[in-house]
């Protein structure tokens, strides 16, 4: 049996990822796991969670799935990119995919320009339809500070462990990523050691990349990164 543990992002849940979840099994007949890290899910209780909860989370999850499974994908999308990372560093798994992962976080540039669309919206009347809006202003009201601190601790500590990955990576982000800098992929690039990478941008995707415009040419080539060995 194959099977594919998906980690969502800091502050987020499932939901974030499911579009991607939903494609692999209905094309798939691997088992398709998305846990809820600790703190996260439709309720944010972030006070008391610390980044090592994050990890031992997704890594018994892993050791879970991998007892009762041939084979293991790793996903990881934003923060749960460098969980995925990590994991993939101290365990015997297949294939890692990177969504927008949090190697660096907060694009300045990025972030005011979507300032400037929300006080566009104010002027028009329109800030009810303002999805930046809509998506991050109950994080930015739940999210204590602790948290914040301890998500900054989590990408420091795995990212030590980039170059021990070595299997095959793929590394996909948006262009219009407000909360990654795109260029986090380029440096990616150089500290994952393995012989077998491939970094793709998208045009029109945002942070958010299984829920963006480009999502089903994202599913797809997911898709194929981790089939195209069985396939041949």
């Amino acid at each position: 049996m194959i099977g594919c543990l998906i980690i969502h992002g800091y502050t987020g849940g499932p939901h974030e990822v499911e579009p991607l979840a939903a494609y692999l099994r209905e094309h798939t007949n691997w088992e398709v796991e998305v846990p809820t890290l600790p703190g996260h899910g439709k309720n944010l209780e972030l006070d008391h969670v610390t980044h090592t909860a994050w990890l031992d989370a997704a890594e018994n999850e892993l050791e879970h799935m991998k007892a009762k499974t041939d084979k293991l994908y790793l996903i990881g999308f934003s923060m749960g990119g460098m969980i995925a990372a990590y994991l993939a560093s101290k365990h015997d798994i297949e294939k890692l995919v990177l969504l927008a992962p949090a190697r660096k976080y907060l694009s300045f540039l990025k972030m005011v320009k979507e300032v400037k669309g929300v006080l566009m919206d104010v002027f028009k009347g329109k800030i009810g339809e303002n999805r930046f809006l809509k998506h991050y202003k109950n994080k930015w009201r739940d999210v204590p500070f602790k948290a914040n601190l301890e998500f900054l601790k989590l990408v420091n500590f795995t990212r030590r462990h980039l170059a021990k990955v070595q299997v095959p990576v793929l590394i996909a982000q948006g262009l219009q990523d407000m909360m990654v800098p795109y260029k986090t992929v380029h440096r990616l690039d150089r500290e994952i050691m393995s012989d077998q990478k491939e970094v793709v941008l998208f045009d029109r995707s945002k942070h958010l990349l299984c829920l963006g415009d480009d999502k089903d040419t994202l599913n797809a080539m997911v898709y194929q990164f981790l089939t195209e060995e069985d396939s041949n």
